[in-house]
């Protein structure tokens, strides 16, 4: 049991690594993290990676829903800003992926900005309207612009590299999400123990109350807009240098629903919580997948039966996740922690 835990300012309660053994494990899993690539094979590569982009885009919208409480169904639109960003920049005009991505991130940037203008006046189920009217605005413009979109044709993308070594593999792209993963995670755990991280819980408490203590709602409503769909602008376009391609159905409305999940599953209003949302939300599909396989070879006769079971399972999980436990994975990590920190004297 960790004794003499005592706090006696803010700073010292917001510290990231609170103690030596918080540090060792960090460590540890780090070092886990960079050895993997060396003992697994493709596929598993495949699906980390999945998640590296699942994180990074999940983090920006939780700090978008989860930490300033601006309801978005939008997200799969600024990812696909992104997407497309990267590919125009980099198959038109030449620009080296590695100063494409930030391009790409500052252009969902600022078309989060324009389309929070709105979080300004509304709020709740209106504002939902609205950033849902942006994400069919923007999958129309991604079908039509053909001039720069290329239409449902879609855009090939050349991989990332540096010199003569070409990130084409799934292990060789996986240190590139690894790293970004990191300082995404970094950045945003770091935020919300800032000014701006706690102007954005108290908007999301009481906006009206925030407003009359000096909070600028203007400022930071619209810089929440903004950094979400940075992360997002981010993810997608690392999702179209690995996957080498970029076409409208790649960024649907149920995507944005997707991500939306990740962050009640994992938890709102915690970084942690977005990796646990979007490990939960990779895996679980691909581990149906394998548990839906299985049972068609034990019982051939049941396709029809198997192939809509996948979809009744992992939405039944969705749901009671919000009825048993709507605080989501990262509550469930925080009771876990909290009760070894006192075993075995629970009072």
């Amino acid at each position: 049991m960790r004794c003499g835990d005592l706090k006696e300012s803010y700073l010292e309660d917001e510290k990231i690594f609170q103690s030596l053994f918080v540090k060792i494990c960090l460590a540890t899993l780090l070092v886990v993290l960079v050895i993997i690539p060396f003992v697994a094979g493709p596929y598993t590569l495949y699906i980390m990676n999945l998640i590296g982009f699942a994180i990074i885009g999940a983090v920006g919208l939780n700090l978008l829903t989860g930490f300033t409480g601006q309801i978005s169904l939008g997200h799969a639109a600024f990812i696909g800003v992104g997407g497309y960003t990267t590919a125009i920049l980099v198959t038109k005009l030449g620009v080296p992926f590695w100063f494409a991505m930030p391009v790409a991130g500052l252009v969902s940037a600022g078309m989060g900005l324009i389309i929070g203008i709105p979080s300004l006046r509304v709020k709740g189920l209106y504002l939902c309207i609205a950033t849902l009217a942006a994400q069919f605005i923007l999958e129309f413009v991604f079908v039509h612009w053909e001039s720069m979109t290329r239409g449902i044709r879609g855009i090939n993308v050349p991989p990332p590299r540096i010199g003569d070594f070409v990130f084409d593999t799934e292990k060789s792209y996986y240190f590139i999400t690894l790293f970004l993963v990191i300082v995404a995670v970094g950045f945003a755990r770091n935020l919300v123990r800032t000014k701006w991280g706690r102007a954005f819980v108290a908007i999301r408490d009481r906006d009206l109350a925030a407003e009359i203590i000096g909070i600028n709602l203007f400022r930071y409503k619209l810089a929440a807009f903004a950094l979400s769909s940075f992360f997002a602008g981010i993810a997608g376009s690392l999702w179209v240098g690995f996957i080498k391609v970029v076409t409208p159905e790649h960024f649907p409305f149920s995507l944005s629903i997707q991500y939306l999940a990740m962050v009640i599953v994992g938890g709102l209003g915690s970084v942690l919580g977005s990796i646990f949302g979007a490990i939960f939300m990779i895996l679980t599909p691909e581990l149906l997948n394998i548990l839906v396989s299985s049972a068609k070879q034990l019982f051939p006769g049941l396709d029809q039966f198997f192939i809509p079971l996948k979809d009744i399972i992992f939405g039944g999980l969705i749901v009671s996740f919000l009825v048993f436990e709507p605080h989501g994975l990262a509550e469930i990590w925080h009771r876990i922690k909290n009760f070894f920190l006192l075993w075995p004297f629970s009072y």
